[in-house]
């Protein structure tokens, strides 16, 4: 910091632009006095020449420098917040939509599986078999997919698989039980019947489980098991193995969901990879059963008949139907990580809507009035046991 300047009286001469000017008084300047750095450098005064124009002649009398260096350090002001006004979303909201996306997700892949589910079917009708390539078709694609790294494998143990098999259990019984429901009567009325699965949730969840409901919940079942009644009585179409599949296939599907929630409890295993061990030790369950119950020879039978008469485009919707059933599963489990039992049991069920409201457009399937009627008061019952669950 330079604290004094003295000029004294000197001569000065400068060229600028081609024109001489001349001062007739001689400038002359206090010598520099020497600067010292911290580390005791010295810099010495030095003589310019004045050979040039612009040059200093001499250092003599030139300047006189006082060296002051002042450094003070400042501290940011904490004392005062930012005024930014960045609204960041509830935790709880963000929740909601992302189980809002897994849901309609869901529910899309379930409605595309219904339709080529029930295509297979009606040109080949074995059931066990349709699920079992289901259930394979899923296997392949995690064991792809956990060897090329796509998805990360998961870290599992004994004790884990003993968890795993009452759930694989229940999710091989709900399976078989739905394919040979959808197999027998139309996917519309299927799924009528299987939207009486609140019920069977919460009539297991309170004598298994010792959980207890207020009243409500209790009141809002008797629509849902009504509709269901009307429903099946006024079916068109009606078949008890049909009718009883999808009843045996709802208490299933209860089970692995709540055998599922406790399995998952304090697991590294995710979702996803969750339902892929459900799906390899299912198949390893199912596929003996249905060799057993139909058998090689009456597939290679039904297989030959149903290319002939469809041609290629059966081979595309049996490939369509297994990758679609396990897509939807996948999705599913995923949501079953964030939510309950029940809650997994009503979003179940008001996807039933737009799986018969698509199936009934697609295949045309007759419908009484008195039957859409049953339709309605269950769905309009599952609504009010959503209401009264919150």
């Amino acid at each position: 910091m330079i604290s004094s300047l003295k000029p004294a009286p000197s001569s000065f001469s400068a060229v600028s632009a081609g024109v001489r000017r001349s001062i007739p008084t001689k400038l002359q300047f206090t010598p520099l006095n020497t600067i010292r750095n911290d580390n005791n450098q010295s810099f010495s005064n030095s003589s310019v020449s004045h050979q040039k124009p612009l040059h200093i002649s001499s250092t003599h009398n030139c300047l006189s420098f006082k060296r002051e260096v002042r450094v003070q350090a400042y501290e940011a002001d904490r004392s005062r917040p930012l005024d930014i006004n960045i609204e960041l979303p509830d935790e709880q909201s963000t929740q909601k939509l992302k189980i809002g996306i897994y849901f309609a997700t869901w529910w899309a892949l379930n409605v595309v599986f219904n339709i080529y589910n029930k295509k297979v079917l009606n040109a080949f009708p074995y059931p066990w078999l349709t699920s079992t390539l289901s259930l394979a078709c899923g296997s392949l694609m995690m064991l792809v997919s956990w060897a090329t790294r796509i998805a990360e494998a998961p870290k599992t143990d004994l004790d884990f698989w003993k968890t795993l098999f009452p759930v694989a259990v229940a999710h091989t019984i709900g399976h078989v039980a739905a394919t040979v429901s959808m197999s027998k009567v139309a996917v519309s009325f299927t799924h009528i019947i299987k939207s009486g699965e609140p019920a069977f949730s919460v009539l297991v969840s309170r004598f298994f489980l010792g959980e207890t409901f207020p009243l409500p919940v209790y009141l809002s079942l008797l629509p849902i098991i009504g509709g269901c009644a009307l429903a099946a009585v006024t079916e068109l179409n009606f078949n008890m193995i049909g009718f009883m599949g999808a009843m045996i296939s709802n208490l299933a599907f209860v089970f692995r969901n709540i055998f599922s929630k406790k399995g998952m409890k304090g697991k590294s295993v995710s979702g996803m990879n969750y339902y892929a061990c459900l799906s390899l030790m299912s198949l390893l369950i199912l596929t003996p059963f249905a060799i057993a119950v139909e058998g090689p020879k009456m597939w290679a039978a039904g297989w030959e008949n149903a290319v002939s008469q469809i041609g290629p485009n059966f081979v595309w919707w049996v490939v369509a139907q297994s990758v679609f059933y396990h897509l939807y599963n996948q999705v599913s489990y995923m949501s079953l990580d964030q939510i309950s039992p029940l809650t997994f049991s009503i979003g179940n069920t008001m996807k039933r809507i737009s799986v018969i409201v698509a199936s009934i457009i697609i295949f045309h399937t007759p419908v009484k009035p008195v039957n859409a009627l049953g339709a309605a008061i269950a769905i309009l019952g599952t609504f009010l046991y959503s209401q009264a669950k919150m």
